[in-house]
C-alpha cells in the first residue's frame, strides 16, 4: 500500500525508522532539534528520540562534521544535516580529507558510516552564497557515495540505504522540493544506490537528469509528446556510482542524448555522462549530445536572471528539437 506525503515527511520517516531499528544511528546538525529543522525535515524527532539523538549543533560546520566523523570512526552511524551544501563548503575538509579516506588510509582498519545530508542548487532568489549545486565537486572525491533525490519515495529508499551503508554518502537534495507530495509505500522498502529510474520510456530522444531539474525534463517530455516527439527520461538518483548501462542502453535505442544539469557546465555530471555515451555508444549516435546546464555565472538575485540563468522546459525542448533535427 502507498499513501501521498511530502518529500520532507518521506526523509524524516527514513530517518525516524532507521533509529528505531538501530540504536547506533543519529541525527544532529543546526535546528535539527529544537526547532524541528530549518525545513521541517526533522518535525518531531527530539520528542521521540530525546537529545541525545537528535542534536542542535553550534554553527560551526567543519565542527560538527568533524565530530559525525569521529563518531562514525568509532561504531556510531550518524546523519549530519547541513542546513544547505553551500554552507557546507566549511566542512570539505572533514568530509573530503576524513570522512572520504578513512577506509584507504586506515588500511581498512576503520569505516566511516556517516550520511552527509541537506539541500543543493537553487530555490528562488537566493543568489550566488545560496544557490550552488555540489554533486560533481563530491563525486570527483573516492570514498564518496553521491545520491540525489527527486520524489519523495525515492528520497525515503535513497535514505535508508545510505544509513546502512558502510561507506559516507552525500545526499542531495532540494529546498523546493521538500513540499512536493508524492506516493511511498506504507512498508518496508530500499531504494538501490547506483541505479538510474526511467521516468518514461521513449523512442525519439534521451534526456537524463536528476534532483528538482527531472522535472523541468519531465514538463518537456510531456510537452514533447504533443509533437510526436517521443523522449525517454532518466533520473540518475545515484550520480556517484553512476548507473551508465542504463544511459547507455537508452541511448542505443533513442540515438540521441540530451542532458539536464543544473550545475555550472565545465566539468560536471553531465559532461561525464556525456562522455560515458561517447565513449559506450558512439556508433548509436545520430546527433551530438547536448548538455543543457545553469549559466557558466555565479547566480543573480534578480529574478528574471533567476529565470533565464537555469535550464527550464522551453530549453530543453529547444535541444530535444535540435538533436532530433526537428527545428523549424
Amino acid at each position: 500500500m502507498a499513501r501521498e506525503i511530502a518529500l520532507r515527511d518521506a526523509l524524516r520517516e527514513a530517518m525516524s525508522e532507521e533509529m528505531r531499528n538501530d540504536d547506533r544511528v543519529f541525527l544532529m546538525g543546526e535546528e535539527v532539534a529544537e526547532y524541528n529543522g530549518a525545513y521541517k525535515v526533522s518535525k518531531g524527532m527530539l520528542d521521540e528520540f530525546g537529545a541525545k539523538r537528535v542534536i542542535d549543533t553550534p554553527i560551526t560546520e567543519l565542527g560538527f562534521a568533524g565530530l559525525g566523523v569521529g563518531a562514525a570512526m568509532n561504531g556510531l552511524r550518524p546523519i549530519v544535516e547541513f542546513m544547505t551544501w553551500n554552507f557546507a563548503i566549511l566542512a570539505f575538509d572533514q568530509i573530503v580529507n576524513n570522512a572520504a579516506k578513512t577506509l584507504s588510509q586506515s588500511a581498512g582498519q576503520f569505516s566511516c558510516p556517516i550520511v552527509f545530508r541537506g539541500p543543493t542548487g537553487s530555490a528562488g532568489q537566493l543568489a550566488q552564497q545560496h544557490s550552488q549545486t555540489f554533486e560533481s565537486w563530491m563525486a570527483n572525491c573516492p570514498g564518496l557515495k553521491v545520491i540525489s533525490c527527486t520524489h519523495p519515495a525515492d528520497a525515503k529508499g535513497l535514505l535508508k540505504s545510505a544509513i546502512r551503508d558502510e561507506d559516507p554518502v552525500c545526499m542531495m537534495e532540494s529546498e523546493v522540493l521538500y513540499g512536493m507530495t508524492g506516493e511511498v509505500p506504507e512498508e518496508e522498502y530500499l531504494t538501490p544506490i547506483g541505479v538510474a529510474a526511467v521516468r518514461r520510456e521513449g523512442t525519439d530522444v534521451t534526456i537524463v537528469s536528476y534532483n528538482k531539474m527531472m522535472l523541468e525534463a519531465e514538463k518537456a517530455a510531456e510537452e514533447l509528446a504533443k509533437e510526436g516527439i517521443s523522449a525517454e527520461v532518466i533520473d540518475l538518483r545515484t550520480i556517484k556510482p553512476m548507473d551508465i548501462e542504463t544511459i547507455i542502453r537508452s541511448v542505443r535505442k533513442t540515438n540521441r542524448l540530451v542532458v539536464v544539469d543544473e550545475a555550472w557546465p565545465f566539468a560536471g555530471v553531465s559532461a561525464e555522462v556525456a562522455y560515458q555515451v561517447q565513449k559506450h555508444a558512439f556508433d548509436h549516435l545520430d546527433a551530438p549530445v547536448i548538455r543543457l546546464n545553469s549559466a557558466d555565472t555565479s547566480l543573480p538575485y534578480a529574478p528574471t536572471l533567476v529565470a533565464e540563468y537555469l535550464p527550464n522546459p522551453t530549453k530543453i525542448i529547444k535541444a530535444v528539437k535540435e538533436v532530433t533535427y526537428s527545428m523549424a
